[in-house]
């Protein structure tokens, strides 16, 4: 099936044009930009601590263990935010690429603090990225100044470098604890972003199919009631569609290996591609389809210290109901089939 259709890909190669608007060419530069920072600059981070060992530069060395010691917390206390960093022109291209674009249908009160949960999850969640990581898509002026911050695993903040720059556009470890912290300061106005189907998710994040993993998660709930924090659903169309992963059906050996990986490294390693840069057949590079994040009217949460399972329950069942029905509002709106229908496992 891969091979076949690799061929196919082949065979029907559209080039880019490299005369294109100055507006094209520096989108297609950010994606680059991005896919560097993604995928060779991570790897490089990685091994940078070996590098640096080997070839001697222990006072370097050092003095970056001495900083990481000193710096351990910045993950669970809401990073550094940097606002240079996530207002440069870069992140805007990177939007336009897509294009990627925000919808807001409900004012926030900058009195209150919020949970977004971000769905679907995708290969890399770029909506996410783009809209309430980088700002790309002006999201602090959308919401009227509301400060995000998203979550992410804590291996993520484990390569030096790479560290650096996720807690300076704002990232904040997925735990109880990082919440919390985030949620229960003084600080007013505050929102966490959860992309919350996380790696298991990513194994349905196949082009026109709308299957969230959620049913079974309700961690964010009980984050919302020990904070107060209302619960503000997401929909992201056209997320499953900037990348194309190899068929892996329910109990197909792929699957079976996937959901392996999953449960020992936490990862979940889907077989996808994209484009090239010079041409749109294959690559790594996402394919440049339109992806708009539409976020929902809030979930009012009233702060509960003890929460009991009977009512996370009950707010988890309506937070279900008004992402379907966010869902069912805007999907023809965005290219989606009237009879197509959220699915929730």
């Amino acid at each position: 099936m891969l091979n076949y259709q690799i061929h196919k890909n082949l065979s029907n190669i559209k080039w880019v044009n490299v005369f294109s608007p100055w507006e094209r060419q520096r989108a297609y530069f950010a994606v680059l930009v991005w896919f560097v920072l993604i995928y060779p600059f991570c790897c490089l981070c990685q091994l940078a601590p070996f590098v640096l060992f080997f070839t001697g530069q222990w006072i370097f060395l050092a003095s970056y263990a001495c900083w990481y010691y000193y710096d351990k917390e910045s993950p669970k206390r809401g990073g550094y935010r940097d606002n240079w960093f996530r207002r440069l022109s870069l992140h805007k291209w990177f939007a336009d690429y897509f294009p990627i674009r925000l919808h807001k249908t409900a004012e926030l009160d900058k009195k209150q603090n919020y949970i977004f949960g971000y769905h679907p999850h995708g290969i890399l969640g770029v909506g996410a990225w783009s809209c309430f990581g980088f700002d790309g898509c002006n999201a602090s002026q959308i919401f009227n100044g509301i400060r995000f911050s998203i979550c992410t695993l804590p291996g993520n903040f484990t390569a030096m470098f790479r560290r650096e720059i996720l807690l300076s556009i704002g990232l904040i470890e997925s735990s109880k604890e990082s919440i919390e912290y985030v949620l229960g300061s003084e600080e007013r106005g505050r929102a966490v972003v959860i992309v919350i189907g996380g790696a298991a998710e990513a194994l349905e994040a196949h082009p026109g199919k709308h299957t969230l993993t959620l049913a079974t998660r309700k961690g964010f709930v009980r984050e919302a009631l020990k904070t107060g924090a209302h619960l503000v659903p997401v929909y992201a169309f056209g997320e499953n569609d900037i990348y194309k992963q190899i068929d892996n059906p329910e109990g197909s050996v792929l699957r079976k290996m996937q959901e392996w990986g999953k449960k020992k490294m936490g990862i979940s390693l889907p077989l996808i591609y994209g484009r090239g840069y010079f041409q749109m057949a294959l690559g790594l590079l996402p394919i440049n389809a339109n992806v708009n994040v539409v976020v929902g009217k809030p979930i009012e949460v009233t702060k509960t210290e003890t929460p009991e399972k009977e009512v996370v329950d009950r707010i988890h069942k309506k937070y279900m109901e008004e992402l379907a029905n966010l869902f069912d509002e805007h999907k023809e709106r965005f290219g989606v089939s009237k009879e197509t229908r959220l699915i929730f496992q």
